[in-house]
């Protein structure tokens, strides 16, 4: 019988924590970062029917020097379906199914140079959500950041991609709305119709007085 030499006592413990550990070493990082709507400088039009204006993520990545950053927007309701391995550019992140069938769409590609930290005198630092009409319905675009089709509610997180990896991502902002236009029917009368009765009680009393001076004059 051949030789064999005894196995170590703790190798069967060994292999269970291993394969445990395995999907830790590929687990993306959580950073301590909520995407947030800008408040300084103010600006006019934060937010408006289709677009809003977050403030960009700088000194958030330092780590992810080779990653791509992308904005995911997505309904409300469905960031705790998102997946992360959804790659951008494809069917199912595509801005031109969105919202339905496509419930987050991912758009506004960077990289750590376009955010640079600390952040240089006079730059931009901020990104506007929905501002490109061109490419809305251009499908060969699906990453397009085209006007979002109603008021909401949505939410937005920055994910880390090296290759086709997440690596890193941050939370979730809290709830964005955006504005809705007031259809016409909507819209009271009621000042215009009181200028108007005020014009005609101006123009009438303009004439009496007129007549009235007129009156006195011809008496003298």
């Amino acid at each position: 019988r051949p030789h064999s030499r005894p196995r170590h006592p703790g190798a069967r413990t060994m292999l269970p924590l291993l394969l445990l550990l395995l999907p830790a070493a590929h687990a993306i990082a959580e950073l301590p970062y909520r995407p947030v709507l800008t408040q300084t400088p103010t600006l006019e039009g934060m937010t408006t029917a289709s677009t809003f204006v977050l403030d960009q993520p700088r000194c958030v990545f330092g780590d992810y020097n080779n990653a791509d950053i992308w904005l995911v927007v997505a309904l409300d309701k469905a960031t705790s379906t998102f997946n992360n391995t959804a790659g951008p550019g494809t069917p199912a992140t595509a801005f031109q199914g969105f919202p339905d069938p496509v419930p987050a769409y991912m758009t506004l590609n960077a990289t750590l140079a376009n955010y640079p930290c600390p952040k240089p005198a006079g730059d931009i630092t901020v990104l506007r959500v929905g501002s490109e009409t061109s490419c809305a319905r251009d499908e060969t675009r699906p990453t397009c950041n085209g006007p979002l089709p109603g008021p909401g509610p949505y939410r937005v997180k920055f994910l880390a991609l090296q290759g086709s990896e997440p690596v890193a991502e941050t939370a979730w902002s809290e709830s964005i709305t955006l504005r809705t236009a007031k259809a016409p029917s909507s819209i009271s009368t009621a000042a215009s119709r009181h200028s108007a009765g005020m014009i005609a009680i101006t123009t009438i009393l303009s004439i009496l007085f007129a007549i009235l001076l007129a009156g006195l004059v011809a008496m003298l």
